[in-house]
């Protein structure tokens, strides 16, 4: 455990923090003044991690797979916000509904599927599922490139997802969501 979450688990240090809104955090400059890129996850602010070489191959990979399949009425975004309640995560890759034109004055409050590709960032990914089934995202996969291995969640009710499978091997991923998509493990992991 981090010094940090150390800290957290402390009442005293914890109620000294001061959570931020997503209203106050989008009046900050997108970098920090250490000059690192943050997201929003329940009022705190998140230092981004670097991408490995693995994570920047697998993410190629599946963003071309994704927008090759890409369904009429929907974007494909690359690392860009979700505004939720609290929370202004940016997944690794996200599908939504809409067009270009819906997202000029706003960030989408939803998706149809969120992919976050874990290589060093297990943990706040699977965290973040409670924070994706709130916002009604409605399948959310966690990508495990090491171990060749798809988590994958669906049917969000509250603040959890009804259904949670694995997938590994050399089989496909049929996206609930958007049926026209169907992702081989072998196109992702190579």
């Amino acid at each position: 455990m981090s010094s940090a979450s150390v800290m957290l688990e402390n009442p005293e240090i914890r109620a000294r923090i001061s959570p931020v809104t997503v209203a106050q955090y989008h009046q900050f400059a997108e970098f920090d003044e250490h000059g690192h890129r943050t997201e929003l996850i329940r009022g705190i602010l998140i230092e981004k991690m670097s991408k490995s070489p693995l994570h920047a191959s697998v993410a190629r990979r599946l963003f071309q797979i994704l927008q090759d399949s890409l369904p009429e009425g929907h974007i494909l975004l690359r690392e860009d916000p979700l505004t939720f309640a609290d929370s202004e995560p940016e997944p690794d890759l996200a599908i939504v509904r809409g067009v270009e034109e819906d997202f000029v004055t706003r960030h989408p409050s939803t998706a149809a599927l969120v992919v976050e590709i874990a290589v060093t960032s297990i943990a706040l990914d699977r965290e973040k599922a409670a924070i994706y089934a709130e916002a009604g995202v409605a399948e959310y996969w966690i990508i495990l490139p090491a171990e060749r291995r798809v988590e994958i969640y669906r049917r969000p009710e509250g603040s959890s997802y009804r259904e949670s499978r694995v997938m590994e091997g050399n089989g496909s991923i049929a996206c609930e969501a958007l049926p026209s998509l169907q992702v081989d493990l072998a196109e992702i992991f190579g």
